[in-house]
């Protein structure tokens, strides 16, 4: 049994979760909102494995759904790279209040 405590794996998972939501709510460059999604992501990764290991029953039910949270993630940056990357080709700019409409 491992001596860490839930509390702090929790404590990471939530300091990392309010990292995220602040760069995602606050940052204007779009690469870094999808390194705050993916902060998040990682915080929910981090509950969910913590949560399968000291749960009520211990399995690995929670690290097959972190696997699913990783490869859905991997997913959302590879298309939302490949957005980004055309609309910088249209527009010459990552900035976030600049891409307000879907129309050129």
């Amino acid at each position: 049994m491992s001596t860490v405590p839930l509390s702090a794996y929790l404590t990471v998972a939530l300091i990392l979760f309010c990292i995220g939501l602040y760069g995602a709510l606050s940052k204007r460059n779009t690469i870094i909102v999808l390194i705050s999604i993916e902060l998040m992501l990682n915080a929910v990764n981090i509950n969910l494995i913590a949560f399968s290991k000291y749960g009520f029953q211990p399995n690995i039910t929670g690290q097959i759904f972190a696997l699913f949270v990783i490869a859905i993630a991997a997913a959302e940056v590879a298309v939302g790279i490949a957005i980004l990357i055309a609309l910088y080709r249209n527009r010459q700019t990552v900035n976030v209040d600049e891409m307000d409409t879907m129309k050129n």
